[in-house]
C-alpha cells in the first residue's frame, strides 16, 4: 500500500513538473518569438527607405537623416526613441561590437563634426562576422554600410541594445 501511494504522488509531482515547465517555455518562446517578429518588422520598414536623400532633420521620404531613420522605423513598431543620435546612445543596454544582433544600434562620432555622438545606424545583417547597418549620410542619403570600411571602423563609439 505505501508503495502504491508512493507511486502515485511521484507521478502527479511528475505531472505538475512538466507542466508548470511546459508553460514557462512556451511563455518564453512566445516572448521570443514577439521579439524577433519585431526586429523582422524593423528591419522590413528601415530598409524600405533605402536611396531616399539626406535631409537634416528630416523624417519622411522627401529626406531624411541618420536618427530620423532609426526614430521612424523604430516607432513604426510602436518603440520610441529620442530623436537625435546623441539622446539614442542613453537609451538600452551597451554592447560589444562583436556582440551586436541584427536590430542593435551603432553610434559613431564622426570626427569633422562636433559634440561626441553624432551619427547612428541600424543593423541589418551579421553576415561572417561582418556587421552591416542602414544609415543616413549627407552624401548618399539611406545607404547599408558595413563595420568592415576603414571609416566606420575608425568613427565607431558604442553598440546599444533597446529590444
Amino acid at each position: 500500500m505505501k508503495r502504491q501511494w508512493f507511486l502515485w504522488v511521484f507521478l502527479m509531482a511528475f505531472i505538475v513538473f512538466r507542466y508548470s515547465n511546459q508553460g514557462s517555455a512556451t511563455k518564453e518562446s512566445s516572448k521570443n518569438s514577439t521579439k524577433s517578429t519585431k526586429v523582422e518588422q524593423l528591419i522590413t520598414i528601415a530598409n524600405d527607405y533605402k536611396g531616399v536623400p539626406y535631409g537634416a532633420g528630416g523624417t519622411t521620404r522627401k529626406g531624411m537623416d541618420c536618427s530620423g531613420l532609426v526614430n521612424t522605423s523604430f516607432k513604426k513598431i510602436g518603440v520610441q526613441l529620442p530623436r537625435s543620435s546623441s539622446a539614442m546612445s542613453t537609451k538600452g543596454t551597451t554592447i560589444d561590437l562583436e556582440e551586436v544582433k541584427v536590430g542593435d544600434l551603432l553610434f559613431f562620432d564622426i570626427s569633422r563634426l562636433e559634440g561626441g555622438i553624432n551619427h547612428v545606424g541600424l543593423v541589418t545583417a551579421v553576415v561572417n562576422n561582418e556587421v552591416f547597418f542602414i544609415h543616413s549620410t549627407t552624401s548618399q542619403g539611406v545607404i547599408v554600410s558595413s563595420m568592415n570600411e576603414t571609416y566606420w571602423k575608425k568613427e565607431f563609439v558604442k553598440a546599444k541594445r533597446v529590444l
